[in-house]
Parts: structure tokens; sequence; C-alpha cells
């Protein structure tokens, strides 16, 4: 089990990486997952999938600086009510394809969760919780980025920290990146929750206060969950790609993504 938490200078390098996070007005977590070596000496290949927070939020600039990478196809995460309450992407279906694939049906605000103070035990909690109950909707997503004309892609949730976390860990594990590196990556979304809040409490007060008004351990991203997790998965199935396997992703999908995904070093 893991109790601390540290990050080598290599690790750090690579992880904070000037072209990596993407700067945008509205959006705070939108970040390239290219530039991860994996163990077999290949990685991760840049501007080809991103993962973000709230999309919704996308000024007229910020939609068109998404477009402007690239990116052919939208895939949020979020619940079927917050996309009704709060919107989608604005140029959905103008030049990019949208998909709505929710990992849960009712997010921590709106269900009984797990009663703690300890933000690293309500995590792993929380993550089991999906990877256990939502592995067939992980592998929807997963199978959709392998689909021809799907790439460059970019997958959201509201934070862009626990649904869109996990889906990141489960793609960047399969093609072989290691525990460190995913954890190192997740680490990055402490930042972008600080950015969040300090614009929110400018142009959005509302958010800002939803935020103020919830259990601390919501809006927790601490590694050492991230870390717990992917050693679980890999004491419980033997690797994170044996996991997605058993969810329902076959080998022919994961060679597919790593034709689109993986380049050499």
């Amino acid at each position: 089990m893991v109790t601390f938490y540290e990050v080598d200078n290599e690790t750090s390098a690579v992880v904070d990486d000037v072209r990596r996070i993407i700067p945008l007005f509205a959006v705070h977590n939108f970040r390239d997952l290219g530039g991860y070596p994996t163990v077999d000496g290949r990685a991760t290949r840049w501007r080809t999938l991103f993962r973000a927070d709230g999309l919704y939020r996308s000024t007229t600039q910020d939609a068109t600086r998404v477009l402007d990478l690239g990116v052919r196809t939208v895939i949020d995460l979020r619940t079927e009510r917050e996309v009704t309450t709060r919107g989608r992407f604005p140029l959905a279906g103008q030049g990019v394809a949208y998909h709505h694939l929710p990992i849960i049906d009712t997010t921590w605000g709106e269900t009984a969760t797990l009663e703690t103070d300890d933000a690293v035990e309500f995590l792993v909690w929380a993550y089991r919780e999906m990877l256990n109950g939502a592995g067939d909707k992980f592998a929807d997503a997963i199978r959709l980025f392998a689909q021809q004309q799907t790439l460059p892609a970019v997958f959201h949730c509201a934070a862009g920290k626990d649904r869109t976390g996990l889906l990141s860990a489960l793609m960047l594990g399969l093609l072989g990146v290691q525990n460190e590196m995913i954890a190192a990556d997740y680490a990055l979304t402490r930042s972008a929750m600080m950015r969040l809040v300090e614009w929110a409490s400018v142009h959005q007060p509302e958010l800002a206060e939803r935020y103020a008004s919830m259990p601390a351990r919501f809006a927790a991203a601490d590694p050492r969950a991230m870390m717990i997790i992917l050693e679980q998965l890999t004491e419980r199935h033997g690797s994170v790609r044996n996991y997605v396997r058993e969810i329902g992703v076959d080998d022919e999908t994961i060679r597919a993504l790593e034709r689109s995904l993986l380049t050499t070093r």
C-alpha cells in the first residue's frame, strides 16, 4: 500500500513538458497526454489524445482553440443531468463529433458517499466503486478511441479529475505507461483545480460557491490515491491492460490504439 508519493526528476521533466497544458480562458484542466514513455521504449503521441475539465464552459475563442488543435471528437463523461443543466461543448456538431458516454448516473453530491476526512481513503473508495460498477462504460470509451476518424480526441467530465482521471489512467496503463508516470499526470489536476476556483471567484461566483460548500474530499486530487488504485488493479488483474481486457476491450482494439497513440521515442 502506498503511504507516500514522490516524483523523481526524470518523471517531473516529462510531466511538466511545456507542451502539455493547453491554456484556455474558461477551461483550466485541458492537457495533452503525449510524450509519456512506455515500458517497451515507445511514447504516447503528442496532439492526439487530450483530457479536460468542463468543456461546456468554453468561450468561442476556447472552442476555436480546441478545433485548431485538430480535435475531431469530444467525449463527454458527465451524467445526463449535468449535460442537461449545464450544456455541452459549444461547437459540438460543427466540425467536431460529440459523444455523450456517462460513466456514472449520479454525482457524489446526489448520492450517499463514504464519510471520512481522509481524502485518499475517500478517493480510493470512490474510484474502486467506479471501476467495479462502470467497467463496461469505460470500455465503450476506450473502443471509441480505436475507431477510425475519432482521433485527435478530447475526453472530459466536470473537473477533469475523477471520471476523466480514471479513463486517462486506463488508457495510459494499457499503452504501457508506468504507474508512477500515470499518478504524476493525475497530480497535475491539483494546480488545475486551484486555477478553476480562482477563475470562478471572478467570472462564475456560483461555481466558486459550489466548490467552497462541497466536502473537501470531493475536490481532492491526491496522487497517492491513484497509485493505490493502480497497484490494486495490478494485484487483482495482473496489469491495467488485463483489467481493460476483462471489461471487454479485445486485443485487436488494443493493437489499433497502439498504432494510433504510440510512436518511437
